[in-house]
């Protein structure tokens, strides 16, 4: 058999759904989440949240007060100018503007652009501000 190798935390920075039932969807993924021994990070009216998932309803700051499509999915970006060029990109291609580059209150340093693909989904590159990664990614060897 071969050997296959996967590498975790490189492209994808987070993943937010927008529910209808924001109940029934923190029961269903507390229920789910136990079993895979995930703790919920944090609960708001709003929303809630497990490591890399936020799921919100579409009242909540981070949705902006609209459905956006199905998914908001989130890249990580390397630098500023990274995210200032993706905006810019994917304004050129297609997507609409949902955010441009700057600053947001989610922590300080939280530097990111967004835009809504082509079929409404809402899609993110966000800079964390400088630090220190331990590992390039997570190394999964099968």
């Amino acid at each position: 058999m071969e050997t296959q190798e996967l590498h975790r935390g490189r492209l994808i920075d987070h993943l937010q759904l927008v529910v209808r039932d924001l109940a029934a969807s923190q029961r269903f993924y507390e229920a789910v989440f136990k079993v895979l021994e995930i703790p919920i990070g944090g609960t708001g009216d709003d929303y809630f949240w497990a490591d890399e998932l936020f799921v919100s309803t579409a009242q909540s700051r981070a949705a902006q007060g609209e459905l956006t499509g199905r998914v908001h999915l989130a890249f990580q970006a390397k630098d500023r100018a990274t995210v200032d060029a993706f905006h810019k990109a994917a304004l050129a291609s297609g997507g609409r503007d949902h955010g441009a580059p700057g600053e947001r209150p989610y922590h300080p340093g939280y530097y990111a652009a967004f835009v809504l693909d082509p079929d409404g989904n809402n899609i993110e590159a966000v800079f964390h501000g400088e630090a220190k990664r331990s590992a390039a990614s997570v190394k999964v060897t099968f």
